[in-house]
C-alpha cells in the first residue's frame, strides 16, 4: 500500500465547509480506482489543525489519481478552506494494524 500523510491548516471559521466538502468528495461523489481509506484528523490544542492521511492500495494508483484532472480540480476546491498548501509527506505504507 501507498499513500500520504498532509498537514494543513484550516482558514479560521471554515472547520465545518470543509468537513460538508470532505463527506462529499471523499465518501460518496467520486470513485477513485485503488483509493482505500481516507483520515482526517483535527487536533484538540488547535481546531484549525488538520492531519490527513489517504490510503491507496499502491503507488500506481496514488500517483494516477493525483495527476488526474479530476483530483486537481477537486484539490482546488479543497484550497478555499485552507489558509495554505498542506504539507505532503508521500510514502510506502509499510504496516497497517
Amino acid at each position: 500500500m501507498y499513500g500520504t500523510v498532509a498537514k494543513t491548516r484550516v482558514k479560521p471559521g471554515m472547520q465545518e465547509g470543509f468537513k460538508a466538502w470532505a463527506a462529499n468528495t471523499i465518501t460518496g461523489a467520486r470513485t477513485v480506482p485503488g483509493h482505500v481509506e481516507t483520515l482526517v484528523y483535527q487536533s484538540d490544542a488547535d481546531p484549525n489543525l488538520l492531519t490527513v492521511v489517504v490510503i491507496f492500495e499502491d503507488r500506481e494508483s496514488y500517483h494516477a489519481n493525483a495527476a488526474s484532472p479530476e483530483q486537481h480540480a477537486e484539490f482546488l476546491k479543497m484550497m478555499q478552506f485552507l489558509a495554505s498548501e498542506p504539507e505532503w509527506n508521500d510514502g510506502e505504507i509499510i504496516w497497517r494494524g
